[in-house]
């Protein structure tokens, strides 16, 4: 049963349910969370496994992922100086989302 927030008469930012597809949408968006999901990643760590994607989209993705407090960056000592990316415990919440959304993928897939 939805809570009262959810309970809005057309699609609200506060409606939890929208909060949750808002956090994953977006182009390649699941995708770079996919691969956050293993662990810390550099920019070009995740640029190697996910080669279709331009750099500018990857920024675009991880800075909407990090002002949403759902990536937090981290600049490493050395040089030159290097960026890591990590989920944050926010981001680690949708790890049973996006399983969930390819198991009802895959479902919706073999019915079509």
């Amino acid at each position: 049963m939805p809570t009262e927030p959810g309970r809005t008469p057309r699609p609200e930012p506060t409606c939890p349910v929208e909060a949750a597809l808002a956090a994953v949408s977006g182009r390649w968006t699941t995708l770079v969370l996919r691969e956050l999901m293993h662990g810390p990643s550099s920019f070009g760590d995740l640029a190697a496994r996910l080669p279709e994607i331009s750099p500018k989209v990857l920024t675009e993705r991880l800075h909407g992922l990090r002002d949403g407090g759902l990536v937090h960056r981290e600049r490493l000592a050395g040089f030159p100086v290097r960026t890591r990316y990590a989920l944050t415990p926010a981001g680690e919440t949708l790890r049973p989302l996006l399983i969930e959304l390819y198991r009802t993928g895959e479902r919706l897939l073999r019915h079509a």
